[in-house]
């Protein structure tokens, strides 16, 4: 049987995950909640799915195998708990929380309830990621060079740090994420923010300028940069530096670099395809080694942002286990 899914956000990326969801045999999307009810309502007519203005009325009277969480960072609220106390596996959105404290909670009910929970870091899904992997395995990593740099997103919340944490939660997330798959976990790190010239956007108090000096578990050493004040897309990725292979990867684009010669690989799938199909499978065949980036992980990923944030504040090197507690 499909596994039954529901919705609780209905968009932008609930929009991505509605496309790939659509490819998957073995998924049936049944309902979807947003606050926005004519937005609720059009991506259910699209699934013939039912429509909701509350999640909670949602899960109390649908019959949910899972549910996609996609929703802003300071938005995390009951959600998760709520389909961890009714055994409704979860699929959730990054950054899964605004503050360590909630992602605790979350992660506490999702341990204690025994169902399976992804996060959607689809950097991981790439062929590419594979490829990057497989070359990097019997090399040691230097360096790591992360960048997030591009335009301001136009929704209000994100302009908040009470709404969406910052750049380096919300968006660079995805660089902290993919440098621990490639390099191993970040112990330490050092940064430094500023907001530099968009004092004249209304209500807006993100830094528009971040840098990160990061120190990896293995000795690795490596910076991650972001900035949301340029008019256009700049870069997003990672520079990956060995002693005789430098790798890039911007999205499912990897370069590899060697001393004479360089190799251009584009991504041949869907990451978000992949990463649903293997959240759905995880849950149709009961086994939660299938996702590809669990909700414990992904905490992992976000107190290095978290650290961040203190580091900044603090102006002082922050170790990333004083977050994780």
């Amino acid at each position: 049987m499909a596994v039954r899914i529901g919705f609780v956000g209905a968009g932008g990326i609930a929009g991505a995950h509605m496309n790939s969801l659509e490819k998957i045999e073995n998924a049936q999307v049944v309902a979807f909640a947003d606050i926005d009810e004519a937005r609720a309502q059009k991506a259910a007519a699209r699934f013939r799915a039912a429509t909701y203005t509350d999640y909670r009325r949602m899960m109390e009277t649908e019959r949910l195998d899972a549910v996609y969480v996609c929703v802003p960072p300071f938005a995390h609220t009951d959600a998760e708990l709520i389909a961890a106390s009714r055994g409704i596996h979860l699929f959730v959105e990054k950054p899964v929380a605004l503050t360590m404290g909630k992602a605790r909670e979350i992660e506490r009910a999702i341990s204690d309830s025994g169902i399976i929970a992804g996060v959607g870091y689809h950097w991981r899904a790439y062929d590419t990621t594979a490829r990057v992997l497989q070359e990097l395995k019997d090399r040691t990593v230097g360096m790591v060079m992360g960048y997030w740099l591009g335009g301001l997103p136009g929704v209000p919340w994100w302009r908040r740090m009470d709404g969406s944490g910052g750049q380096m939660l919300e968006q660079t997330t995805h660089i902290v994420d993919i440098a621990r798959v490639y390099a191993g976990e970040i112990t330490r790190v050092y940064t430094a923010y500023a907001l530099r010239s968009m004092q004249d956007v209304p209500n807006l108090d993100v830094p528009d300028v971040g840098s990160m000096t990061v120190h990896f578990e293995s000795g690795a050493v490596g910076h991650i940069a972001n900035s949301c004040m340029l008019p256009t897309g700049y870069t997003v990725g990672v520079n990956i530096i060995t002693r005789d292979l430098v790798i890039e990867q911007r999205h499912g684009l990897i370069r590899l670099l060697g001393k004479s010669d360089t190799l251009e690989i584009r991504s041949q799938v869907n990451p978000t395809v992949v990463e649903d199909q293997a959240f759905v499978d995880a849950v149709e065949q009961g086994d939660p080694g299938r996702v590809l980036a669990s909700y414990s992980d992904a905490i992992r990923t976000m107190a290095v942002s978290v650290a961040a944030g203190v580091s900044a504040e603090r102006g002082a090197p922050v170790d990333v286990a004083e977050i994780l507690g």
